[in-house]
Order: structure tokens, then C-alpha cells, then sequence
């Protein structure tokens, strides 16, 4: 009898903890379900709204070339106003504050970071600021999976997977890839895999790419991939080397203006300074206003350019110029990141090197695809992420033709960046061996 008793009363604690387990996961696909749809709202939204008002805005600067002048000063000025007297006086420290939360038990991404970076990454964008939204957009969902978990103790444990799935489903709303998504949550912000991880990421992109296929959302550079040689691999690997040393550069330079402007005490300076140069920039090379996909677009539909001495200079000049840009953009409270800049930099790399090839050396490559494999490769090497790049950029193009090479790229890019420089901007901090 009394043994009976004991197994009673162990079937009975077994039964309880299933039930218990049992909740939690139904709590969590709920959770998940929830995260996905508004991470992917988030994410559409700040996406068409973007698009929609920067090409209005760059239409505006290329009929009258005074809004060069005035619209950096303004948005950057916007920007510092609403972060003094709306957003708490603090500054956004980009996917810097997503490893700070998911780092800590007792540090969460506080609410107010979704509407801070969603219309602070908008002004920044359609008012010239030479980033793009893609970060911004990471740590407003992040902080919506953060908001998510402490909402309930039984999320408690389940804090870098919540951030995990707004983040995947906010890149899955950006690049129309949910692959893409799941890797950049996974090779970026978790570094790690649980059973957790994989229900609330699949749960959330499945909800982020079902929404973009009710929109009806069109893949961001709709161009047509037909094949690839085997004969260009050796070039390939020169793009990977070279897409490699240009994120090292944008890597070194985004470091190098923080550190200088953060020795500038007041703010407005900053704000003059990192006008200036950008009004000057943008007036020399209107390519590189705001995000640059609308030169990027222009560029394949004419790919097959003869490359002459004023071709050159204008592509050297934008490759050296973008990363400074860029650097000083954020340096001066912009807020964005590294992802569009990335691209827009292995876009014109692969282009300017095809272009070469083509011109003095009768090579015959394609064009088109060593803008796309520029692409992944200098976004690889930027974020030390390759698969997600391989991925993300396929989805850009909703096309797989150029997976092998992008693949083989992607790897080279990643290696040979690490090998110059161990840091990216994510993984930097003062302090470390520069």
C-alpha cells in the first residue's frame, strides 16, 4: 500500500510538470506568434514609409541642389531634439544595446527604443543621412521581444530567444527572407542554438513571411540572374579579397569617427560638423543619399559600362567616400547602421572590378552578378555573418542561381577581414587591442 502511495504521488508530480511544460510551450508559441506579427509590421512599415518619402526627398535635392544644404542640418538637428526633450536624453547605441540586454539578466531594452529608433532611423534616411534603416529596425523589434518577456515570469528564461524572433522576423520584414532572418538572430545576436530558439524563430518568420506574401511585397532589386561561369571563380576570389579589405576600411572608420566626435562636448558642433560634410558629399556624389538602393538600381539597369578615367575617379571616389560618410553620419547622431551601407559598397566594388576586367582585359564577366556577390561579400565581412548574407542577398534578388559563388565569396570576404582586423563595429569596444 504504501508503495503504491509513493507511485501515486510520483505520477502525480510527473503529470503536474508535463502540464506545467505543457503551458509554458503554449505560452511561448503564443508569444511568438504575437512578436512575429508586430516585428513584421514594424519592420513593412518603416520599410515602404522610407522608401516612399526618401525618393520624394531626393527628387526634391535633384531639382533644387539647396536641400543638400539643408536637409542634413534639419534631420540631424530633428533627430537631436527628440532624443533630448522625447526619448529620455539617451543615445542610441545601435545592436551594441541588443548585446548589452541579452548579455545581462537584469538590463532590458526599455519601450520607449521602438519609436525612438523607428522615427529616428526614418529622418535620419530621408533627409540624406548616409546609413540605412536595417538597424534600426533590428533594435526596435529586439526591444519588442524584450517588452515580450517581462511581461510574464515564465518568459523570464526565455530572454535571447524572445529578442531572437522580433529581430528574425524584422530581417525576414526588411530582405523578404526568413533563412536570413533565423541566421542573422543565430550568428549575430544568440551564438547559440536551444529548443526555444527554434520554436520562437520559426514561429515568428513564418508570421513576418506570411505577412509580406499577403502585401504582396516585390523583392528589393527585381533583376533577372541567368547563369554564371566557372572561368570567372578566379575573379570571384579577387572580389572576395578585395570586398574583405573594404569592410576592414568601413569597419575602421565608423570606429574612428565615433572616438573623434565623442571628444566633441557639444552636440550641436557635431551636428554643424557632420552636416557639413555630409552636404558637401552628397552635392559631389549624390549616389550616396540616404540608404543608396536607388543607385544601386540605377547601376543594374545599365550594368555593361565601358570603363573610362571620369568612371573610374566617380566609383573609386564613392567607395572611398562611403564608408566617411557613413561614419560620420551615425558620429553625428544618425541613427542606422552597417547593413546598407555594406551593400551599396559590394554593389559599386563588384561593379567597378567587372567593369575593369571587361574593359582592359577582355575577360567578359557579368556584371550584374559581381554586383550581387560584391554585395554579400563586403556584408559578410562587415558583420562576420556569411551565411546570413549569402541568404539575405538572395532574397533581395529572390533568385539562387549564384549560390556557390556568393557561398564561396561570402567565406573569403569573412577570413580575409578577420585576418587585417578581429573586430566588426558590434564586437568593438574601447578598450580592446586596436
Amino acid at each position: 500500500m504504501r508503495y503504491y502511495k509513493i507511485y501515486s504521488l510520483m505520477n502525480k508530480t510527473a503529470q503536474i510538470k508535463k502540464n506545467h511544460q505543457f503551458i509554458k510551450f503554449r505560452k511561448l508559441v503564443i508569444v511568438s506568434l504575437l512578436i512575429g506579427f508586430l516585428s513584421a509590421f514594424l519592420g513593412i512599415s518603416l520599410k515602404r514609409i522610407t522608401e516612399y518619402y526618401e525618393e520624394i526627398f531626393f527628387h526634391e535635392v535633384s531639382v533644387n541642389p539647396i536641400f543638400y544644404i539643408i536637409f542634413p542640418v534639419f534631420g540631424l538637428s530633428v533627430i537631436y531634439f527628440l532624443r533630448q526633450y522625447l526619448f529620455k536624453k539617451k543615445e542610441n547605441k545601435g545592436i551594441k544595446e541588443v548585446f548589452e540586454s541579452t548579455g545581462s539578466k537584469s538590463k532590458n531594452l526599455p519601450s520607449y527604443k521602438i519609436p525612438s529608433h523607428f522615427i529616428n532611423g526614418l529622418l535620419t534616411v530621408i533627409f540624406g543621412g548616409s546609413t540605412g534603416i536595417e538597424v534600426s529596425t533590428v533594435v526596435a523589434t529586439a526591444t519588442i521581444g524584450s517588452v515580450a518577456h517581462e511581461k510574464e515570469n515564465v518568459f523570464r528564461q526565455y530572454k535571447t530567444e524572445l529578442i531572437c524572433a522580433g529581430v528574425a522576423a524584422g530581417v525576414t520584414a526588411l530582405f523578404s527572407s526568413p533563412i536570413a532572418g533565423i541566421l542573422f538572430a543565430f550568428e549575430v545576436i544568440s551564438r547559440k542554438v536551444t529548443r526555444a530558439f527554434i520554436i520562437s524563430n520559426v514561429i515568428a518568420v513564418s508570421i513576418a513571411f506570411g505577412l509580406l506574401t499577403i502585401l504582396k511585397e516585390e523583392p528589393l532589386f527585381a533583376i533577372s540572374i541567368t547563369t554564371w561561369h566557372l572561368k570567372a571563380i578566379p575573379y570571384f576570389i579577387l572580389l572576395g579579397i578585395l570586398a574583405g579589405m573594404n569592410s576592414v576600411y568601413l569597419t575602421r572608420c565608423v570606429l574612428f569617427f565615433k572616438s573623434q566626435f565623442g571628444k566633441i562636448d557639444t552636440h550641436y558642433y557635431k551636428i554643424i560638423i557632420g552636416s557639413a560634410v555630409l552636404s558637401i558629399s552628397l552635392f559631389i556624389f549624390p549616389q550616396l543619399y540616404g540608404e543608396g538602393y536607388h543607385a544601386i538600381k540605377t547601376s543594374f539597369i545599365a550594368p555593361n559600362q565601358i570603363m573610362t578615367f571620369t568612371l573610374a575617379l566617380t566609383f573609386i571616389g564613392i567607395l572611398l567616400l562611403k564608408p566617411i560618410v557613413t561614419s560620420i553620419t551615425l558620429a553625428s547622431g544618425g541613427d542606422g547602421g552597417v547593413f546598407a551601407p555594406s551593400l551599396f559598397i559590394g554593389a559599386f566594388l563588384g561593379l567597378l572590378l567587372a567593369s575593369v576586367l571587361n574593359t582592359f582585359f577582355q575577360v567578359h564577366v557579368i556584371p550584374v552578378n559581381f554586383m550581387i556577390i560584391g554585395m554579400a561579400a563586403v556584408l559578410s565581412a562587415s558583420i562576420h555573418a556569411p551565411f546570413t548574407a549569402i541568404f539575405l542577398v538572395c532574397g533581395l534578388t529572390n533568385d539562387y542561381t549564384l549560390f556557390f559563388p556568393i557561398l564561396v565569396v561570402c567565406l573569403i570576404s569573412k577570413y580575409t577581414a578577420k585576418m587585417i582586423y578581429p573586430y566588426t563595429v558590434y564586437s568593438y569596444s574601447p578598450g580592446m587591442t586596436k
